[in-house]
């Protein structure tokens, strides 16, 4: 299938998006959601699949459409719309599973009415901004409906401008954070966490969810999540995925913390961290950019 040409960053209230998220907004906006449904919510290349793909083990086990039907289609993602692929409205409105898993990257200002009406449990992944800038670099590369992406230096630059698709990373990890504050179902984990001890995390994901499997069970979930698992399953890896060309990077490449010193000159890091310092004034979040 040919994909049309790369998008265009525009600026949507206030937030830079392309047109394969605001397309459909009106019904994006007005999705119903269910009391069950689970929203998973990150900023692009926060580790996104990995909660996902954890998530829908937890809730459903391992079963047969794990080998069978790949992670993006067990997780809508709801606020996306490109031509020829099914809408994520689409698809969740003819989910019967149950709880329906759901993935955003929207901004907590956008997210639909009824998620907070309907108390809906809610999960949201964090990546410290220097990670998750390379991380979203090399993705850019790679996913042809992502506006192109620039060499490293000028992305950078966009990066800390907050010119990205779903906008500026201050913004989103810290309007969530303070969002935590009065929801009280908002699960708010941090990659590094997860990355630092899987199981610690996993606990806590049980314990948000109310699910209780057996010590055999959550040592396969453990398993099945790491990285190089995921990495040569095709379920996950997002092989299957017409949009992405993995000729010039996989979707999935190191998920590691600290990769960002492999790109920052010297200058870029001190550049940056005085920006990040700048724009987290405000808010008690912190990251830590190696464990």
């Amino acid at each position: 299938m040919e994909l049309p040409p790369r998008p265009k960053l525009f600026d949507f209230h206030g937030v830079s998006m392309t047109n394969y998220f605001t397309d459909n907004w009106e019904n994006v906006q007005n999705f119903k959601a269910r009391p069950d449904d689970i929203l998973i919510a990150t900023y692009p290349k926060a580790g996104t699949t990995w909660v996902s793909y954890i998530l829908d083990m937890l809730c459903f086990g391992h079963s047969e459409r794990q080998n069978l039907v790949p992670v993006y289609e067990r997780v809508p993602f709801l606020e996306m719309h490109i031509p020829s692929f099914p809408s994520g409205v689409a698809e969740l409105n003819k989910m019967s599973t149950s709880p329906r898993l759901i993935k955003t990257h929207l901004p907590v200002q956008f997210i639909p009415k009824s998620f907070w009406e309907q108390n809906c449990k809610i999960v949201y992944v964090a990546r410290n901004a220097k990670d998750n800038a390379v991380s979203y670099f090399h993705f850019d590369r790679m996913n042809m409906a992502q506006p192109e992406p620039g060499d490293w230096n000028s992305f950078l630059q966009r990066f800390m401008e907050g010119k990205m698709v779903f906008g500026s990373w201050y913004d989103h990890v810290t309007g969530w954070w303070e969002k935590k504050q009065s929801h009280s179902k908002l699960l708010y984990l941090f990659f590094e966490d997860m990355v630092e001890d899987t199981g610690r995390e996993l606990d806590r994901l049980c314990s948000f969810l109310g699910v209780s499997p057996s010590a055999e069970e959550k040592e396969n979930v453990r398993e099945r999540a790491q990285f190089d698992n995921m990495k040569k399953n095709n379920m996950t890896n997002y092989s299957t995925d017409t949009a992405m060309d993995f000729k010039i990077s996989p979707f999935m490449r190191k998920g590691k913390v600290g990769d960002w010193k492999n790109h920052f000159t010297v200058h870029q890091n001190e550049q940056f961290d005085e920006h990040l310092q700048k724009s987290m004034t405000e808010t008690d979040l912190k990251f830590r950019t190696t464990i």
